[in-house]
């Protein structure tokens, strides 16, 4: 059985602006036992930046399995324990869907600490409908799958959001031309950040632009099925 204060809290995190963090998550981050963070090192700055001093350890996708029990081990001791992710949200896209899998399992109680979530700040200033979406993650690598995926979303009416790597964007866009036309899709990259950007256009003029600029960053890339941008009453 676990103790009375043991706990798995899911922190969200700033996307980029250290100025994006609740009051809450900070003082959820001060009281307690253990930080498993997917980076560390990018924790460490967010910590420092509010003075926080806490023990950390690595909880990434390939060591997710081995460091999970140890987890789990330290809440049933009577351990609280707090999960970051990169940036953002823990849980979307990411390993900390197997931790809280077994810890919910393991009747220990799961606290989610709302805040920042790239999906929803690019899909508010994207200009696409936000009544209906649905959120893809990372696109397969593999030829097959993609075109299994795209298949997919052929007769999908709601906003479609997907993360794209840099190295992979021109591909992506490529594939939306040739599933569904030449449509509007808005790209978002750097959110909170200095160098924010928003890029609203129809995907054949952003292969275009892409061409000639390579592009850096993460991606957020939105895009609906009839091309539009649609003003909502």
């Amino acid at each position: 059985m676990s103790g009375s204060k043991a706990r798995l809290y899911l922190v969200s995190t700033p996307i980029g602006n250290l100025e994006d963090i609740s009051k809450r998550a900070l003082r959820i981050l001060n009281e307690v036992d253990l930080i498993a963070a997917e980076d560390t090192r990018r924790t460490g700055k967010l910590l420092a930046a509010y003075n926080i001093k806490k023990k950390m350890i690595s909880y990434r996708d390939y060591n997710k399995e081995i460091q999970a029990k140890n987890l789990i081990e330290r809440l049933e001791n009577g351990e609280s324990i707090a999960l970051v992710s990169d940036s953002g949200t823990p849980c979307i896209s990411d390993p900390g869907y197997y931790l809280v899998k077994l810890t919910i399992k393991e009747n220990i109680e799961v606290v989610p600490i709302p805040g920042a979530s790239s999906i929803l700040a690019g899909l508010i200033v994207s200009g696409l409908p936000t009544d209906r979406f649905v959120f893809e993650g990372f696109l397969p690598r593999k030829k097959k799958k993609r075109e299994e995926r795209f298949r997919s979303l052929i007769d999908e009416d709601r906003t479609i959001i997907i993360f794209e790597s840099p190295h992979r964007l021109v591909r992506t866009f490529k594939e939306i031309l040739h599933y569904f036309g030449d449509v509007n899709i808005v790209v978002c990259r750097e959110l909170t950040k200095k160098f924010e950007e928003v890029r609203r256009d129809r995907v054949s003029n952003l292969l275009a632009h892409y061409a000639k600029e390579t592009p850096r960053g993460e991606f957020v890339v939105y895009f609906r099925k009839n091309g539009l941008h649609e003003t909502q009453v």
